[in-house]
């Protein structure tokens, strides 16, 4: 059967109603799970509110409200941003650690994998989603490692170095090299 525009979009669509389904899960909300899900995969410059609300592309309100909650239920602690007092930086706390590794969206990965990986199949849904975010003016957010400000200094793997981000000037572990970003842009090809 060849696939049609609509049948892709209807399964796309489907996925999207059962992930949200499932993330009632341990009293949360979805929005809850997505921004535990970002500060879980975020590098230390964009676990920000102002980077969690454009990532989510949602309201900074929305954001402040998801916060609020995940505050009182202990899975976050904010801080004081040492460069500029105004910016909350967010941590997860231990519980909060714990719980994202109980994510209901395991069972999309766990699904995945029973069916094996396409070829190409992620390079396709990643063009499909810059496409949209490019539409809407949103941020495209990625892996620091495939940013054009990405800077390898060396081999070693020192808590803070050997590589480097370019636009911020700051050392980035291996760690921080494998998380996302809000300052994002990708390389040439």
């Amino acid at each position: 059967m060849r696939e049609t525009t609509d049948h892709i979009v209807d399964l796309i669509e489907r996925l999207g109603r059962i992930a949200r389904s499932a993330q009632h899960a341990e009293g949360m909300k979805p929005a809850q799970w997505e921004a535990l899900r970002f500060l879980a995969r975020a590098n230390r410059f964009s676990r920000t509110p102002g980077a969690l609300a454009d990532f989510l592309s949602s309201t900074r309100g929305t954001v402040s409200q998801t916060l609020i909650a995940l505050d009182k239920k202990g899975l976050i602690k904010r801080k004081a941003n040492l460069g500029d007092a105004r910016i909350k930086q967010l941590e997860l706390t231990k519980e909060g650690r714990a719980i994202v590794n109980r994510d209901p969206l395991h069972m999309l990965e766990k699904a995945v994998a029973s069916v094996g990986e396409e070829p190409g199949l992620a390079e396709n849904l990643e063009r499909i989603l810059r496409n949209i975010i490019h539409q809407h003016g949103n941020r495209p957010f990625g892996v620091c490692l495939a940013c054009r400000h990405f800077r390898c200094d060396g081999a070693s793997s020192h808590a803070r170095g050997p590589h480097r981000c370019m636009l911020s000037g700051e050392p980035l572990s291996d760690v921080d090299s494998n998380q996302i970003c809000r300052e994002h842009e990708a390389r040439a090809a």
